[in-house]
């Protein structure tokens, strides 16, 4: 069995603990011969763990940490854990109107590697993120630093065109349009895309 995607962004009832889970925090499990059960994702941890053999795994969860960003703005990070077999993936990121918003972290370690260090590994990437601005208010709109350098993340354009990316970064949704604006800066400039997976350092 394996999960399908998340469920939907509303609080969920776990079918095996019962807590009332947030739908970020819950997963379909299961497979279309066998059904599906909805999991909370520190069951589906557990029933993860039991598949694969893991019984010494442990699912602590972790409280919400504030952190400032270079700014000053003090911004609050959730946390989850994910098993995944081969693997363990711990999440963080900020929470708007109850969903997952704005800055966004993923580290990866051994499901045997000790969680508590693990957490200290992705808060300091996430410190590191939280240092540097990538962009700034100017008086004809938004522009990038003087740096010349932008980090974000991908996401999808719901509200407008599902066609094009809307970009996060510090922690701040950018319009494809408004990002092509602030690029007209650069005109007849060269520039570098690397892309690279959420657990990575950029």
């Amino acid at each position: 069995m394996k999960p399908s995607q998340p469920a939907r962004e509303r609080p969920n009832r776990c079918d095996v603990c019962g807590e009332i889970t947030p739908g970020y925090d819950s997963v379909n499990y299961g497979s279309p011969e066998l059904g599906y059960r909805l999991l909370c994702n520190h069951c589906l941890n557990a029933e993860v763990a039991r598949e694969d053999g893991l019984e010494g795994f442990e699912d602590p969860r972790f409280e919400p940490v504030r952190l400032a960003d270079c700014a000053g703005k003090v911004r609050e990070f959730h946390f989850r854990t994910r098993l995944f077999g081969p693997g363990v993936a711990l999440d963080a990121f900020e929470l708007r109107d109850g969903y997952p918003a704005g800055y966004q972290f993923q580290i990866i370690g051994d499901p045997s590697d000790d969680l508590m260090v693990l957490l200290g590994r992705l808060i300091e990437k996430m410190r590191r993120a939280l240092s540097t601005q990538h962009i700034v208010d100017r008086e004809f709109g938004l522009g990038i630093t003087d740096s010349g350098v932008v980090r974000g993340r991908i996401e999808c354009d719901l509200c407008c065109d599902p066609r094009l990316p809307l970009l996060v970064v510090d922690g701040r949704e950018i319009a494809w349009d408004d990002f092509g604006r602030m690029l007209m800066t650069y005109e007849g400039w060269q520039f570098k895309l690397e892309i690279r997976d959420q657990s990575e350092e950029l």
